[in-house]
């Protein structure tokens, strides 16, 4: 068993997301104390050097795999493998194909 700060692997059993990166958003929200945004995101991109695409698919699948959730003006958003798919015509997600996301995404546990 493998025990991180954020997920606990058991046998083998491997997160489909990045667990580093998890990690890192759940240490941003910690030390916020609120809620995250894409600006939050944007940020922790440039400040430590990662694709800004990378964390919002992190972000993405923790939603679908209900780590976290997305809220927006009219509350919960349920993020799906659909919902990821559609963003990722393009090959990888872009600043400009997150503008329908600008609400709050938040932990569940």
């Amino acid at each position: 068993m493998i025990v991180t700060e954020s997920t606990t692997l058991v046998d083998g059993d491997a997160p489909k997301w990045d667990i580093a990166l998890e990690g890192l958003v759940n240490d941003t929200y910690r030390m916020k104390g609120a809620d995250l945004n894409i600006d939050d995101f944007q940020k922790l991109a440039v400040d430590n050097r990662i694709r800004f695409d990378d964390i919002m698919v992190t972000m993405f699948e923790l939603c679908i795999y209900s780590e976290w959730q997305y809220k927006n003006d009219q509350g919960v958003v349920n993020i799906t493998r659909k919902t990821l798919d559609e963003l990722f015509v393009n090959g990888r997600l872009q600043e400009k194909d997150m503008h329908d996301f600008s609400g709050n995404w938040v932990p569940l546990a």
